[in-house]
């Protein structure tokens, strides 16, 4: 090739400066919303509410005083707190690391924003928020184990977004073996919980049958997995439980942790609960281990990262990746069966309510790291448990009660804001969604 005079070569034309509008950034994006919020708290709530109004937020009894708070004064001092963290995130230039700090305060302040001026605008005055720990932590276990099922299929490599599929049919067939042999307690539930998590294998051996041996489009695979198992569960349903006039029926026993159950004001709430709730932190435990302290979780990373350079170590890359997304199958019926078998004792069309694709989103959010998204889920969890608080409530406006139907969509509300927080920031596995052909 033969190299051009330096008065010969082809120049670029200069770069006009842009005009206009300046593109934020995502934290200046957020500090707007904060600003805009606050400002929306000083000038328009903060002056609506009795400035003489007290309401409480611990109800614990047995002596403890409780404590009050004025509705109106934390409402105007939140707001201009988050006008504040507004400022700073916009002046993100100068203020550096500062902007984010100032957004966590708001974003934490946030959550006792929601729930005093739920109990403001309610007439009940009071809520014990103590059990609302506990309750995050059990309505967010099928959300944490779904998110597992993600980690394992995603970190090999292999997109998962039918765990919502495999979550519902393990809940379905489960509880349709339960209710064939009796609909009694005792070992029919625990037999029961065994097939549920096998259906969940299975569905997820379907997955990977469709994604690593047909290179099929992986996220086509995982919406062929949901709409089967939707028309799978619709059929035993009809055709199974309604004939046999099931409406109900035991779900697994409770159990208490000696000792720790019996701690003042979190014992009851943290460390009573049912099998799957508890089996659920040993499971993250022991993927912590597994992912990142075991030769098997190297071969997993590895095949998600760079599949070719592990062929070459003689790492038998399908292989690896039909057993890690079979094995966060197995965990996604289990999620499935605490619907069913440990929440609810019954099963109805859709029970899974999307938290498959919530799992997703805590995973996401957890930046593909088992504590980080058990945190995401927690984080769901209590977004649905503070849902279902303040609906109890009766909370109104203007006189105006809120429609139970808002109170409901809080966990999506939630999953949005966290997807637009952390995607771009979060970077998955390097061959995650990339199908695999191995060399000749």
């Amino acid at each position: 090739m033969v190299d051009l005079p330096a008065q010969d070569k082809p120049t670029r034309p200069p770069r006009t400066p842009r005009r206009g509008f300046t593109r934020l950034s995502r934290l200046q994006t957020i500090g707007v919303a904060y600003l805009l919020l606050g400002v929306t708290l000083v000038v328009q709530v903060a002056g609506a509410l009795d400035p003489a109004q007290v309401v409480f937020l611990f109800g614990l009894g047995d002596g403890v005083p409780q404590v009050g708070v004025q509705p109106a004064a934390f409402t105007l001092g939140t707001g201009l707190l988050f006008v504040l963290a507004g400022v700073v995130a916009l002046g993100e230039r100068w203020t550096g690391r500062y902007a984010g700090v100032a957004l966590l305060v708001a974003t934490v302040l946030f959550v006792p924003l929601v729930l005093v001026t739920s109990l403001a605008l309610s007439a009940a005055g009071t809520m014990n928020v103590v059990p609302l720990m506990g309750e995050s932590l059990r309505v967010g276990t099928p959300v944490a184990l779904g998110a597992l099922a993600g980690l394992y299929a995603e970190r090999s490599g292999v997109v998962n977004i039918g765990i919502e599929g495999m979550m519902l049919a393990g809940a379905g067939v489960g509880f349709v073996v339960y209710a064939v042999l009796g609909a009694a307690g005792g070992w029919p539930l625990y037999v029961s919980v065994v097939v549920a998590v096998a259906v969940g294998g299975l569905m997820a051996a379907l997955h990977a049958l469709l994604s690593v041996t047909f290179r099929t489009d992986q996220i086509v695979s995982g919406v062929a997995i949901n709409l089967l198992a939707i028309g799978l569960t619709s059929f035993l349903r009809r055709e199974v439980l309604l004939p046999l006039g099931i409406g109900g029926g035991s779900t697994l026993p409770t159990i208490e942790i000696p000792l720790l159950a019996d701690l003042p004001l979190v014992g009851r709430s943290l460390f009573v609960g049912k099998p799957i709730y508890f089996t659920m932190f040993l499971i993250f435990a022991l993927t912590q281990v597994v992912l990142f302290r075991s030769a098997w979780g190297l071969r997993v990373r590895s095949v998600g990262e760079n599949p070719h350079a592990a062929e070459t170590l003689g790492i038998d890359v399908v292989k690896t990746r039909y057993q890690a997304v079979i094995v966060g199958g197995l965990l996604a019926g289990l999620a499935g069966a605490w619907f069913t078998l440990e929440t609810v004792g019954t099963f109805d069309n859709l029970i899974t309510n999307g938290k498959g694709f919530i799992a997703l989103a805590a995973l996401i959010f957890g930046k593909w790291r088992p504590w980080s998204a058990f945190g995401g889920a927690v984080l769901f969890g209590f977004a649905e448990a503070l849902g279902r608080r303040i609906q109890l409530l009766d909370v109104s406006v203007g006189g105006f009660p809120v429609p139970s139907q808002f109170l409901q969509v809080l966990p999506f509300v939630v999953t949005i804001v966290v997807l637009a927080g952390a995607i771009g920031r979060a970077i998955p596995p390097a061959s995650v969604g990339v199908p695999f052909e191995r060399s000749r």
